[in-house]
């Protein structure tokens, strides 16, 4: 059992075939009902999305276009709301929508820990909670949130040692753009790639600079910049986001350095412009992260409180380009 599933409140593995686009499920199985939460009904009662961080990229975009245009599908009444990347904001948010009469809360958490807040309130108040994307961890399955629904970042940061293992041949001088500090994410999937690193005996690629980006693209560019100043030997770079690798390809191709032949680009994520970069020679691969949980969720949240309940954790299937797929992936729209 992983580390990061027990957190969430996984206790075993769940027997059967598994859904498309799932890679694996988790019990207990969670009944709304065991929280005293009723029936809803989607054509009359209201059900709210909260987002934690600003739309400013392709990964909250798409997020929140996932669970709109389901929440249209489904005929349902959606509130939204957007907490800019502010915890104790999406805490006031979510208390807000159960306020204005919202069933269910349907919520990307900003970090694993954090909303206490929220998630009593809406216990006390019968409000079903499932969260999309980051788990809510040091919860018993079940007892706190319902069904939870999400990416193994663990798995995204060595799928991405892999890549990068590949791309250089085993050699590099690397450096590592991380995520924001503090979110589990960027601890998952910084561990996940050195793990990996080192179960693969790649101790010819050596970890030279490590500074956080903030997951975004104007950060990812500023910290190349002082990169190239301090390293410009520099060969390969591991961003823990689509955002921040764009960022370090503009700094590289401020110095005439873009390219793979010069420095190797591996990414988490999966949006067209970093797929495209595959394309272009500038990226080398790209780990999926899938933001669409739209039908997803609302198909946990029927099973949870309308019918014989869901999973305390799924983990979805994320995909993976280079270039044997990338321009397969923009021409489908997979790349979002």
């Amino acid at each position: 059992m992983p580390a990061a599933i027990q957190a969430a409140g996984g206790t075993a593995v769940l027997p059967g075939a598994l859904p498309a686009g799932v890679e694996a499920q988790y019990g207990p199985v969670c009944k709304g009902s065991d929280l005293g939460i009723g029936k809803i009904d989607f054509k009359t009662d209201t059900i709210g999305w909260a987002q934690s961080e600003k739309e400013a990229n392709p990964f909250r975009i798409a997020s929140t276009k996932s669970q709109v245009n389901q929440a249209k599908k489904l005929g349902v009444k959606l509130l939204t709301t957007n907490a800019q990347s502010d915890a104790q904001q999406e805490n006031t948010d979510i208390k807000g929508m159960i306020d204005k009469g919202a069933k269910a809360i349907i919520f990307s958490p900003i970090n694993s820990t954090g909303l206490g807040d929220a998630i009593a309130y809406a216990k006390s108040k019968k409000v079903a909670m499932i969260p999309v994307d980051r788990n809510i961890t040091g919860v018993k399955g079940c007892q706190s949130v319902g069904p939870q629904l999400g990416s193994d970042f663990v798995q995204q940061g060595k799928r991405a040692a892999d890549a990068m293992i590949k791309a250089t041949g085993g050699k590099a001088k690397l450096a590592i753009l991380l995520g924001a500090s503090g979110v589990n994410v960027t601890d998952d999937r910084t561990a996940g790639f050195k793990a990996e690193l080192k179960a693969q005996n790649a101790s010819g690629i050596q970890v030279i600079f490590e500074q956080t980006a903030d997951f975004t693209r104007e950060k990812g560019k500023s910290v190349t910049e002082t990169l190239l100043q301090a390293h410009p030997d520099v060969t390969a770079i591991y961003a823990e986001n689509d955002e921040m690798g764009l960022g370090a390809l503009a700094a590289l191709d401020d110095k005439g350095m873009s390219g793979t032949a010069k420095v190797h680009i591996v990414s988490i994520d999966g949006t067209k412009g970093a797929v495209q970069a595959i394309v272009d020679g500038n990226f080398d691969a790209v780990i999926e992260s899938n933001p669409a949980y739209g039908p997803s969720a609302f198909a946990a949240l029927d099973a949870y409180v309308n019918g014989a309940g869901a999973p305390a954790v799924t983990i979805t299937t994320d995909n993976q380009y280079d270039k044997s797929n990338a321009q397969a992936g923009l021409d489908s729209g997979a790349a979002y």
